[in-house]
């Protein structure tokens, strides 16, 4: 399910930071979309372009100053995202690599291409009921 991903980063003092995230979600997609905007706009991130399809996937393309890092990882999992094991990784490296470079870095911009497939919550119950498999 997540074996796409391929994170993009540059992390050469004041470059930009580009990652390419995917996570799962059970939440509605148009609903998932303006909750995730509204989040990062509360955290001072700038949505640069959003979308959903009728499959169920979303994407979104957004950015933020370096020091919101904390912040922004933070409104992802607390929406609800499930995001793949490298997805953590990364945005755990971003934290703190902003954080143990903070005067040369915390206003650096850092992008994210997020990939979301959303599932039915039935769907979900289904799949992890016992005797389903």
């Amino acid at each position: 399910m997540y074996a796409r991903q391929a994170p993009v980063t540059a992390r050469d003092g004041m470059a930009p930071w580009a990652l390419r995230l995917r996570a799962v979600s059970a939440e509605e997609p148009s609903r998932l979309v303006q909750c995730l905007t509204g989040a990062i706009l509360g955290c001072g991130g700038w949505v640069l372009s959003r979308a959903a399809d009728q499959n169920g996937a979303v994407n979104l393309l957004f950015e933020f100053e370096r020091h919101a890092c904390i912040d922004i990882y933070t409104v992802l999992i607390a929406s609800g995202l499930e995001l793949s094991p490298s997805g953590h990784i990364h945005l755990t490296e971003l934290c703190q690599c902003t954080r143990s470079q903070q005067p040369e870095c915390g206003s650096g911009i850092a992008s994210v291409d997020l990939e979301i497939q959303t599932f039915p919550l039935e769907a979900i119950c289904w799949i992890t009921a016992p005797g389903s498999a």
